[in-house]
């Protein structure tokens, strides 16, 4: 597979070049801002902060995604480039945290030539025509607070280009065959069993090809414990967490495992999650059930496993879309808005009239749960979708993944908040907003929030709308510290709610 443009076409690979630079050092920038430097007050154009590490000064473009870095040295601004950026990110790290870390910085190198290899295949792709599956594949930047948001492991393009849902990617599920006293199961799977036919003394299982490719089964396809089926007669998309795959013929969303470090994490199906995944859903199901309005929780069904192969081999099914989204509307990855498609409805003719509904869709459903039923929502932007009509305007929020969610008292009604908090409000709001105030200038969308969100008889909602701070993950000090990935830690960012 050609990864990048032919040799002799030098303007197509600086162009691409310089794209991947943009793209991956954006949401790096992101993290030092927000995480390491402090700002430096006075007059200009660009944003200046001071990196306490080593006091150098840097400025960029500011912005929802900052650009152009530029250092201070010798008497003037100097531009940096992705990898000069990785370096200075790197020293100013170990200067910070009096901490040293190898892997980091190879993972920042591997997502910028990872959106180099993303963009040229986009390039030579059909995207999909379903508007939905057009969000979900949007997301060249990724994660906005993070330094390596694309790595995919290290490994080399070609393994991963063809699952890649950046590139447009579509592909058949490999059908395994599982011995009936091997198989490990809890909840609804029953849509696994009409993919195809497993021989007597065999169950079907599912897989993601790349998962196969990543996983070593040679024994227990040797001793009969597992058999190839072929693959499915369809074609299933991979959504924006990659590892969650939706076949619209069947309205199936598969969620599998991957043994790849993706964002904070290596995305495997972890035993104890799904041993916890019946009561955690359960819970979820209830809560939606009571909550009043349009709201819809995408029920993650049950999982079929192999009891030798447990976390390798774990595929859960989730539910599809055409039972939950209110008919005639569209859903849309709530991601995709802020990182923008070909025909993106985000603040559409009147947008702060768009911007009131989306808030009366997204906010009381995630408030509720918490308030009603102890369910903290990972209310995320990419665990989020917003059904808008045929005007574009917003009528229904879905939210989805088990996993994420945490249960009152599991964690404290402090822990659960400031959770919820961060989710809904930082990661998932401030870029709607963000987004929405970039494409519509004049707009200001903190007033509208302020107003939706003072309607709920919370007691902590009046500390949030008027304390100075928001919790802030600090995703670049998790991974240089080599903190678990869902151990987050948050630092104090300004709360535009405040002042709204």
């Amino acid at each position: 597979m050609d990864l990048l443009p032919p040799p002799d076409d030098a303007g197509a690979r600086a162009d691409v070049a310089a794209r991947a630079d943009a793209y991956a050092a954006a949401p790096l920038l992101n993290c030092l801002l927000r995480e390491v430097a402090k700002p430096v007050p006075g007059p200009g154009e660009r944003p200046v902060y001071r990196l306490p590490g080593g006091g150098r000064l840097l400025r960029v473009r500011g912005g929802r995604r900052p650009a152009e870095p530029e250092v201070y040295a010798a008497g003037r601004w100097h531009r940096v480039g992705h990898t000069e950026l990785v370096k200075l990110v790197a020293e100013e790290l170990r200067r910070h945290t009096g901490l040293s870390n190898h892997e980091l910085p190879t993972e920042m190198i591997d997502s910028r030539d990872a959106v180099a290899a993303l963009l040229t295949a986009r390039a030579r792709a059909t995207p999909p025509d379903d508007p939905y599956l057009v969000s979900e594949q949007s997301l060249l930047t990724g994660h906005t607070h993070h330094p390596a948001p694309k790595a995919r492991g290290g490994g080399p393009a070609a393994g991963w280009l063809p699952y890649a849902p950046e590139a447009h990617a579509r592909f058949p599920l490999v059908l395994l065959g599982v011995r009936e006293d091997a198989v490990v199961e809890e909840g609804d799977t029953s849509a696994l069993d009409t993919l195809g036919e497993a021989p007597p003394g065999y169950r079907l299982l599912p897989a993601h090809p790349w998962q196969l490719d990543l996983v070593d089964l040679t024994r227990a396809f040797a001793d009969g414990r597992l058999i190839r089926l072929g693959t499915t007669a369809f074609d299933a998309w991979p959504t924006a967490a990659i590892r969650t795959l939706y076949a619209p013929e069947r309205d199936l969303s598969l969620k599998f495992s991957l043994d790849v470090r993706i964002t904070n994490d290596i995305r495997r199906l972890w035993r104890h999650d799904l041993l916890a995944l019946r009561r955690t859903d359960a819970a979820v199901t209830r809560a939606f059930q009571a909550i009043e309005g349009p709201a819809a929780w995408l029920s993650d069904r049950g999982y079929r496993t192999a009891g030798f192969a447990f976390e390798e081999l774990a595929v859960l099914v989730r539910d599809g879309l055409r039972d939950r989204v209110l008919p005639g509307a569209t859903p849309l990855l709530a991601a995709g808005l802020v990182e923008g498609f070909d025909g993106s409805p985000l603040g559409g003719a009147d947008p702060a009239a768009w911007w009131e509904a989306y808030l009366r869709q997204v906010v009381p459903p995630a408030l509720a749960a918490f308030a009603g039923h102890g369910v903290v929502l990972e209310a995320h932007l990419q665990n989020t979708l917003v059904a808008v009509d045929a005007d574009g305007t917003p009528v229904q929020a879905l939210f989805r993944d088990a996993e994420g969610v945490k249960l009152l008292p599991d964690v404290s009604r402090a822990a659960g908040w400031e959770r919820l908090v961060y989710c809904l409000v930082v990661n998932h709001l401030s870029e709607i907003a963000g987004a929405l105030a970039e494409r519509h200038p004049g707009l200001d969308p903190w007033p509208a929030a302020r107003r939706e969100l003072a309607r709920h008889d919370l007691p902590e909602i009046d500390r949030l709308l008027t304390s100075p701070t928001l919790p802030g993950k600090t995703n670049l000090l998790l991974r240089w510290t080599g903190a678990d990935g869902a151990d987050a830690r948050y630092l104090p960012l300004p709360n535009p709610l405040a002042g709204a």
